[in-house]
């Protein structure tokens, strides 16, 4: 295992302006491979898909790189991968086509560990057919989403379970499997949020137990773009609204339009270097999904001792409460500054070129239970490019903003 961080951050152009960047929950720097792979297509020979001219076949070896790309690193089936413009918008597009056949009576549960996006389009569709839903609270003072939390609220008329795999707020990790396991007994579909999730523990759906399952590329190098993977079997159930000519095939019967090729290369690109964090691992004839593998247990292992570093470090400042406890957890932590609003100390910190902005991000509902309103708080997240000098940086920049 070798995860050289010189030689990752030598990848990333934007690094050279000397931010710190602690915002990647909310997107990450983009290497220059994804950048080349982006201009490549949009600038080389390109029409619609087709197999008579270059460049009708260069947008489809795009659009199928990019399946068997996020099939490998979401261990999913690439005819099951459907490119949106976002997570929030696949959300959004499946809620309409599952809710279709939903009415008064059926029951959807939804968390408040959820970012919104999984969770307004499901209390949305079910309002709008007249189904229940059913809230699954998480403990405020552990940060846990417990199984029982889930499986308790499960009936015979519950027709989709929606759950986080990773709180983008505060990191905390769910037992996903258990959730699913139990979902699938009485009959019901489960979503699942992968969007903080993939960015810091490899995605297997299958074993994860998600029918359906989402994440966003610029969370993890690439592009700004959504990823849904789903079995193509399942797909094949549901039927879209869709144009007369549009095709029927799964799974671009989901795909609305001409597809942006280039971002699909960005795709790519981004997992090809998710692939290469442990330059031990490029063997000849190792899998790209087995590179994957390595890469992520060597990000595993560079997070966590950077996240033990960070914990120490803000642990001996006075005032500070950190709100990321669970016992499996992402290395994202979320704080409030007793006497110092998290903004504040957000401008601070950009006022010696350290990146971490304070919000709710998204996460209203789970705002709210730790009693944060919708101010939220400061919040601080590791990428693969983070070293041990950013982490200091960003120490010594909260120490001046709770002197001051």
């Amino acid at each position: 295992m070798a995860y050289d961080i010189a030689r990752i951050r030598s990848l990333f152009p934007s690094l050279e302006s000397g931010w710190a960047h602690f915002d990647g929950p909310g997107g990450t720097q983009t290497p220059r491979a994804v950048g080349d792979a982006v201009a490549s297509v949009l600038t080389g020979p390109l029409s619609n898909r087709g197999a008579v001219g270059e460049s009708e076949v260069r947008a489809e070896a795009a659009v199928h790189g990019f399946r068997l790309a996020a099939a490998d690193l979401l261990g999913a089936h690439p005819g099951g991968i459907v490119h949106g413009r976002s997570a929030t918008q696949l959300v959004y597009d499946f809620s309409r086509h599952l809710s279709g056949d939903w009415g008064a009576g059926d029951e959807v549960v939804v968390t408040r560990l959820d970012h919104d996006a999984n969770v307004r389009p499901w209390v949305q569709a079910a309002a709008h057919v007249g189904a229940t839903v059913r809230w699954a609270d998480f403990d405020p003072e552990t940060g846990e989403l417990s199984t029982d939390a889930v499986t308790a609220l499960l009936s015979e008329r519950t027709r989709l379970v929606a759950v986080t795999a990773a709180s983008n707020l505060i990191g905390t990790i769910p037992d996903v499997p258990a959730i699913a396991a139990a979902a699938h007994q009485v009959g019901a579909l489960v979503f699942v949020d992968g969007v903080h999730y993939t960015a810091h523990e490899l995605p297997d759906v299958a074993e994860l137990g998600s029918d359906f399952f989402v994440c966003s590329p610029y969370k993890f190098l690439g592009p700004h773009c959504g990823v849904l993977a789903a079995r193509p079997d399942l797909l094949e159930t549901i039927m879209p609204d869709k144009l007369l000519p549009a095709t029927n095939v799964v799974p671009e019967r989901f795909e609305f339009g001409t597809l942006p090729y280039e971002l699909l290369a960005g795709v790519t690109a981004a997992v090809d270097v998710l692939a290469g964090l442990d330059s031990d691992a490029a063997g000849a004839g190792s899998s790209r999904r087995d590179r994957l593998v390595a890469s992520y247990a060597a990000l595993h292992e560079h997070e966590a001792g950077l996240r033990a570093r960070l914990e120490e470090g803000i642990a001996a400042f006075g005032g500070v409460t950190v709100w990321s406890r669970a016992a499996r957890r992402t290395p994202t932590l979320l704080a409030t500054f007793a006497g110092h609003a998290a903004s504040d100390v957000s401008r601070s910190l950009a006022a010696g070129r350290v990146l971490a902005p304070s919000s709710s991000f998204y996460a209203i509902e789970a705002s709210r239970r730790l009693g944060l309103g919708d101010a939220g708080g400061l919040r601080v997240g590791l990428a693969p490019y983070t070293d041990a000098a950013d982490v200091e940086r960003l120490l010594g920049g909260l120490a001046g903003a709770l002197a001051s």
